[in-house]
């Protein structure tokens, strides 16, 4: 069935429905992924809650979806956007082809759109609302600021993984189940606790150490639990990846922005101040920390994106707090960044710093 995808600056695209539409029509936030595998762990990340994906390699779904490799327990894109979507899934751990996975999840998939003339008009425009229909006019609403893709995707109650050291508490902003994987991995008890649990509730969990997860949506959003995550983070060790990145750098008086259109995708370059070197690095936001807003900070900043100069990471001056904006448990390639892990880890166990 022929479809249209409607653009806020009155772009229409047109393609083919691979997949039903829920209620002849579907919207969101458009924004594009430029890696050429992952799909799976981008379907099922949460950061991606109320957002069109559109995938600019050509040909997306040839080693199917396999029963491991989901990042969360369900899909949280609105739709999916493609130039060919492969019919089979030519691995032998495949389940479903992309098309299967999909529809048991009523989430619809357009093929046969011109992708690459689509991201240049994102690239040049910035993200935007845009809506999939049936229908080859309408009418676009703006994105609703009252949303709470947060809450959403958070878990609704506190849970353990693993019964290692060190002890973690995990604030879910919307994670990853590869970060909960590569600290078990590293041995630790993980405590997964919702978005907007008390610093009390926290602390009665006898932590060793904090990590502030990654999640959907404008870290301002977040503004009344400031307070609560400045006081856990001053008081324990923590790792902080891509919103809670954010969210640290709000707590103490930092800025954040959004940027045209984001960085998605799995070949980021990322320069460490402190190893000298570059890496590769998988990423997934709109919004960075404004570097201006760091000055009157206790922050260094230690990593910065090669392409933009935004910045990609923050160390503590004083106190054994790291973040970054990028997700050093996935791996585009090599395993290039899964050390911030190990560092974090030895603030937690050492008790020492993590920059030179």
């Amino acid at each position: 069935m022929k479809a249209y995808l409607h653009l806020a600056n009155g772009k229409t695209f047109t393609g083919q429905l691979a997949s039903p539409l829920p209620n002849g029509e579907v919207s969101g936030e458009i924004v594009f992924f430029t890696g050429m595998t992952g799909y799976q762990e981008v379907l099922t990340d949460p950061s991606y809650k109320n957002q069109i994906i559109v995938f600019t390699y050509p040909l997306i779904g040839n080693y199917g979806i396999n029963a491991d490799d989901f990042e969360s327990k369900r899909p949280h894109v609105q739709a999916v956007v493609v130039y060919e979507a492969s019919s089979h899934g030519y691995h032998y751990e495949a389940k479903y082809s992309l098309k299967e996975y999909l529809q048991q999840w009523n989430i619809p998939l357009l093929t046969h759109v011109d992708t690459r003339a689509l991201v240049k008009e994102i690239r040049n425009e910035g993200t935007m609302m845009a809506k999939l229909t049936v229908s080859p006019s309408c009418t676009l609403a703006a994105l609703d600021d009252h949303l709470s893709p947060v809450r959403d995707v958070s878990t609704p109650q506190i849970e353990t993984y693993g019964d290692g050291q060190p002890h973690l508490v995990l604030i879910d902003f919307g994670y990853k189940k590869s970060i909960l994987q590569s600290l078990i991995a590293r041995g630790c008890k993980v405590t997964v606790v919702p978005y907007h649990s008390s610093p009390q509730t926290v602390e009665s969990l006898k932590p060793d150490g904090i990590v502030l997860s990654n999640g959907p949506g404008d870290p301002k959003q977040l503004s009344p639990h400031l307070a609560g995550i400045r006081q856990l983070i001053d008081r324990y060790p923590t790792l902080a990846i891509c919103l809670g990145h954010q969210l640290v750098a709000l707590s103490y008086g930092g800025d954040t922005e959004k940027l045209r259109f984001g960085h998605r995708g799995a070949n980021q370059p990322v320069f460490d101040a402190v190893k000298q070197k570059v890496f590769m690095t998988s990423q997934n936001h709109s919004y960075v920390v404004k570097k201006d807003s760091l000055a009157n900070t206790p922050f260094h900043i230690r990593f910065t994106n090669v392409n933009d100069g935004s910045v990609e990471g923050m160390v503590h001056r004083h106190k054994p707090i790291l973040s970054v904006q990028y997700h050093p448990e996935a791996h585009p390639g090599p395993g290039d960044t899964d050390h911030i892990f190990d560092e974090f880890l030895q603030t937690v166990v050492k008790g020492e710093k993590v920059y030179a």
